[in-house]
């Protein structure tokens, strides 16, 4: 199979690449980056040593697109991933539309000219923020735990968010690019007749993901402790009570190829939370925890101010993917973040490469 990853250069593209060479070494994977982000060149250095056809260029641009000979599926790993982006004025939202809406729009041009199959890599951010930041919690062991038994919110349960939660926005000008895409999507394979798969991830984590807070918190925040960087915690009453989950990009890639290799009329969901789940959700302050035994203790400063868009608890519910694509997560938490750990204490310089200075 020859397939295109655009955002390759970036952390989910370059890892989906490098676990798909690694393991169907049959297949050409050809790579596509604009390489605006700091740490870009680094991993095009990396897929390009694995063996991945590798072609500078932007997907908002169609004629970049038409460089490519014909592929047989696309991954969409290519966008402006924080909950934050386009939020500065200036032009920043059409930015932010131009790379998650309209790059999207291109590439199901280019699949629908060449009966490609297309794999959208979405978010868990689509879900409604009203309900998720009104969520009634408890803390339990230095974490938010929704207090289950008083809540009667349709797509919520403690297996997590489900696919059957409300999308109503708000959901950020982020989570409506990636929203507005998948509807896209959608229509596009409907009318057009070929196969799409939407896979809505959690916080996708692991060794090399660039060191920004909007981006990868769990990175991040290792790195950060490793370097003895200043951290704190940001709303929520200052406590790091706040819960995500994580995923790797390994077990992403899994999925992603057992619904490239499925039977043109396989009837199993399209769209799927895809993520690390309930098993994998840990809290800031359970993170700290975690980094104060693997390097010692670090003092974390508090700032009890909320940033817009921020939810105390978002956990998302696989169930659905295990069910019907007999897939669930290799790698578990700790795995995940020993990884990171691991990778932390080889590369002092990898949070400076990563915020291109």
């Amino acid at each position: 199979m020859k397939i295109l990853i655009t955002g390759v250069c970036g952390f989910v593209g370059s890892r989906l690449a490098e676990w798909i060479r690694q393991e169907r070494s049959d297949w050409t994977v050809i790579g596509i980056d604009n390489l605006s982000r700091a740490g870009a060149e680094t991993n095009r250095t990396r897929i390009q040593s694995l063996g991945v056809e590798f072609v500078h260029g932007d997907i908002r641009n169609r004629n970049d697109l038409e460089l490519f000979p014909d592929v047989e599926a696309v991954i969409d790993a290519s966008a402006m991933p924080s909950v934050l982006a386009g939020t500065d004025g200036g032009g920043a939202s059409l930015q932010l539309m131009e790379h998650n809406l309209l790059g999207t729009l291109n590439l199901l041009e280019y699949c629908r000219a060449r009966s490609a199959k297309f794999n959208m890599i979405s978010t868990s951010r689509v879900y409604a923020i009203k309900p998720l930041a009104g969520l009634l919690l408890r803390k339990e062991d230095d974490a938010y735990v929704p207090r289950f038994d008083e809540i009667e919110t349709a797509g919520l349960s403690e297996r997590g968010i489900s696919e059957k939660f409300s999308t109503e926005a708000p959901v950020s000008l982020y989570g409506a690019s990636k929203l507005a895409s998948e509807v896209l999507a959608k229509e596009y394979s409907e009318t057009f007749g070929f196969p799409v798969w939407i896979n809505r991830c959690g916080v996708m984590a692991g060794a090399g993901q660039f060191g920004h807070p909007g981006q990868g918190i769990f990175a991040f925040w290792i790195h950060s402790h490793q370097q003895r960087q200043p951290l704190k915690y940001i709303g929520f009453d200052g406590t790091g009570a706040q819960v995500r989950d994580m995923l790797h990009p390994f077990d992403l890639a899994r999925l992603v190829v057992k619904q490239f290799e499925a039977e043109s009329d396989d009837e199993r969901p399209v769209l799927l939370n895809v993520s690390g789940g309930i098993e994998s959700a840990m809290s800031l302050a359970q993170l700290t925890h975690w980094c104060d035994q693997r390097f010692g203790e670090h003092v974390v400063g508090t700032d009890p101010n909320p940033r817009p868009f921020d939810l105390p608890w978002v956990v998302l519910d696989n169930s659905l993917a295990q069910k019907t694509w007999d897939w669930s997560p290799e790698w578990t938490r700790d795995a995940i973040l020993t990884e990171i750990a691991d990778f932390a204490e080889t590369r002092n310089d990898w949070l400076t490469i990563s915020r291109g200075r």
